[in-house]
């Protein structure tokens, strides 16, 4: 080579990194000398868009058109001299930062010493514990960035990072994860683009899927700390608009056998592609949501998992439109759910069991041996690597078909006597004549009603052992075998020494799902036993099987997901503090103040109702035949009993409301359906019956506000649209819960 072409070689490497003014002068310059955005990018051959992120912030020129972009400023600048005296420009490519929000000042935290007692059951879901995470922030909406911004994905700029739209958590402080948890890959003007968080934008080399999954792990520094000390960083996680599909050889959608299936075939072309380059699949196949992984060598873990929103990864129920979003937005909606829950590791039920383990490990490093080298041992407080045994569950607690009921007769149908069956309310009740009287039914709903049933409950940890005749103890975890017929909701207890009387026959059951008085004895949970005796009459169980290993194993779970729902209803403008008329104000259509937000508050109550449901999965399939194991009993997270305490405790808390309520007010529920309770009154809103006395609710009783285990307004109806409903398809125990939001009647079960 000449020396010539040397010095024409060291000219272009110094243009290449030709020093920039910061994004707002660019801008200033430009305007300055009454140059538009068109007439710059039809000089320099680029498009309007990509100049208009050079000037945001949003992206960085490349060469070749950065040096000649540079000499432009440079003699604009030589012509319009920035002001000295001016204030500093801020440049806008100073990247969105993670704010940690605390618990409203008035929060108060259960011990953590000791499981709570009978009476401890009476304020759990109306406080709160400490975080146990920073909440990233997520300010208010801004217009979203242009998707043609790009920028290199080996050179990093303070200019390829910009908190757009707002509310998209930037990456944290972990520089293997600058750039976010997850991306979002898209084709554009024939490019791969990776949307990350904080606006960021990434150009894809990678020609194939393989080579993509390469990327992501080498370059891309996409992933997630861990949430514990003993726990694992979070995967990258892939999410493949159609685009991307068609680009890397996938079907855009999956074909009806491949849908029943949950996967592409095992001999598609893009399966064969990551064989040989020696990458493997999870046992459950390339579906919406696949795992791509090789062995862990040691600490280190190569895996990257894809989301295919255009296969049903993301369910409508849960996620809303988030899968039809442009890549900028879905990057946003799934940054912020990740920052404050955790990564998506599948469908929202997925990610709540992951959130439990994530949170709990069931293994840790010990202490180091004589050698100096440690080893895998127990974690304190999880649920063990190794699940229970199928047939040493307890009979009472498996849902039919399990192993341990295979000698069953056929079509035997078990009674209370026979299994634990604790759900939550469906109850209705035909309206008195008094309260035919009255203009209005009233719905108020519990807001995150499962969750606050799991804040500070003691579970099992392990096995259940099996004891006849036992003393109830309501610090014991377990499903206990006793007769509560003679409980008498007429008369009950309310506090240490008041008895109160009430219409028991306008109350539902404490005791039964469907609010029946029990006629003999049946299988409970703890709370629902404990809630017995609290109401002042004696328990003798009869039999048991109980967890002598216990403890408080979802507060850290109920913990990151409160935080979660708080954080972002506050970004929404509902904040914890507020008055209960204020509440009401900010809640009604705070979903259109920012859509995108509602669709992660809406993932997040998905993610606790699914995540405890996840706890007693049924067979899905897989050729499964009665009385033979299935996949989910092999996971130590199979867990039917915590559920089962979980919706014992919340039916437990949300009729304690109603029994304080009756007792102060003399007013009683028309219809529960889960969490939502309708009561007659003589006004639209909740404080036309709440017992609010200046400003204070009833103690013990509903209270309006935004923390799990509080209400809100679920919805009004006329009491004779209720009336009218009922006779139109002659129910008069019809559910109006179920219909109390919108009034749109469906499905109507004719009180069966």
């Amino acid at each position: 080579m000449s020396e010539s072409e040397l010095f024409d070689a060291v000219d272009a490497l110094l243009a290449s990194r030709a020093k920039l003014p910061p994004p707002a002068e660019r801008k200033r310059l430009r305007a300055a000398h009454g140059l538009t955005i068109d007439e710059v990018a039809t000089a320099l051959k680029v498009r309007r868009a990509t100049v208009s992120g050079w000037e945001s912030g949003k992206t960085e020129p490349r060469p070749p058109e950065r040096d000649a972009y540079a000499r432009l400023l440079d003699k604009l600048a030589e012509l319009y001299p920035a002001d000295a005296t001016a204030a500093p420009v801020q440049d806008a490519a100073v990247p969105a930062t993670f704010t940690a929000t605390s618990a409203p000042a008035e929060a108060q935290t259960l011990s953590t010493g000791q499981a709570p007692d009978a009476a401890d059951m009476t304020a759990p879901e109306d406080t709160q514990a400490p975080a146990t995470a920073p909440v990233a922030a997520a300010p208010a909406a801004a217009p979203r960035p242009a998707r043609t911004t790009r920028t290199s994905s080996t050179s990093r700029r303070s200019g390829a990072k910009k908190a757009a739209p707002a509310g998209t958590p930037a990456g944290g402080t972990d520089p293997r994860f600058e750039n976010g948890p997850l991306a979002v890959v898209d084709i554009e003007d024939g490019k791969v683009l990776a949307y990350c968080t904080g606006g960021l934008v990434l150009d894809v080399p990678a020609k194939s899927l393989p080579a993509l999954v390469d990327w992501t792990l080498r370059e891309a520094k996409l992933g997630q700390p861990k949430l514990s000390g003993p726990g694992k960083d979070a995967d990258p996680l892939l999410v493949l608009t159609e685009a991307a599909l068609e680009r890397y050889g996938l079907p855009t959608t999956l074909t009806e056998e491949e849908r029943l299936a949950g996967r592409l075939p095992e001999g598609h072309k893009v399966i064969k592609q990551l064989a040989r380059a020696e990458w493997k699949l999870t046992k459950r196949g390339f579906g919406p949501w696949a795992r791509i992984y090789r062995p862990a060598t040691g600490s280190e873990r190569a895996c990257v998992q894809l989301c295919i929103p255009s296969w049903n990864a993301l369910d409508a129920r849960h996620w809303g439109e988030a899968g039809q979003l442009p890549p900028a937005e879905l990057a946003r909606v799934l940054g912020v759910y990740a920052s404050r829950v955790m990564t998506p590791r599948g469908s929202t039920a997925v990610t709540g069991l992951e959130l439990m383990t994530t949170l709990h490990p069931p293994t840790r490093a010990s202490e180091p041996d004589a050698t100096g080298k440690r080893h895998s041992e127990h974690n304190p407080g999880s649920l063990g690597k190794d699940a229970i045994d199928p047939m040493n569950w307890p009979p009472c607690e498996v849902p039919d078909g399990h192993p341990v009921l295979k000698d069953l007769p056929r079509f035997h149908v078990r009674g209370p006597g026979e299994k634990l069956f604790e759900e939550a309310y469906d109850w209705a009740r035909p309206m008195t004549d008094a309260e035919c009287t009255l203009r209005h039914l009233v719905g108020i709903d519990v807001n995150m009603a499962f969750a606050a049933g799991a804040n500070g409950l003691s579970v099992g940890l392990g096995e259940a052992t099996h004891v006849t005749n036992p003393v109830f103890d309501p610090k014991l975890p377990g499903s206990w075998l006793v007769d509560l017929s003679h409980v008498d909701l007429s008369k009950v207890k309310v506090g240490k020494d008041k008895w109160v009387e009430l219409d028991g026959s306008l109350l539902p059951s404490p005791f039964t799902p469907k609010g029946e008085h029990p006629e003999g004895p049946a299988w409970y949970a703890t709370p629902t036993v404990a809630y017995a005796a609290e109401l002042g009459y004696e328990v003798r169980p009869l039999e048991a099987w109980v967890r002598y290993d216990n403890g408080r194993y979802l507060d850290g779970w109920y913990n990151r997901l409160r935080d979660a729902y708080l954080a972002t209803m506050a970004d929404l403008g509902v904040d914890a503090d507020l008055a209960p008329a204020d509440f009401l104000t900010a809640m009604d259509g705070y979903k259109d103040r920012d859509p995108h937000l509602a669709i992660v508050v809406s993932a997040i109550k998905a993610t606790v109702k699914g995540g405890l449901g996840k706890l007693r999965e049924r067979p899905r399939g897989e050729g499964w035949r009665p009385g033979e194991p299935w996949r989910a009993l092999s996971r130590p997270t199979w867990r039917p009993d915590i559920r089962a305490a979980v919706i014992s405790r919340t039916r437990i808390n949300l009729h304690r409301k109603l029994v304080k309520h009756a007792a102060f007010t003399g007013q009683y529920p028309v219809a529960i359906l889960s969490d939502c309770v309708v009561y007659a009154a003589d006004g639209t809103s909740p404080l036309d019956f709440l017992p609010y006395r200046e400003g204070k609710p009833l103690p013990g009783g509903f209270k309006l506000g935004i923390n799990p285990g509080l209400v809100k307004h679920e919805g009004t109806q006329s009491v004779l649209w209720g009336e009218e409903v009922r006779e139109r398809f002659n129910a008069p125990e019809l559910n109006l819960a179920r219909y109390i939001k919108d009034g749109t009647v469906t499905d109507v079960d004719n009180g069966e």
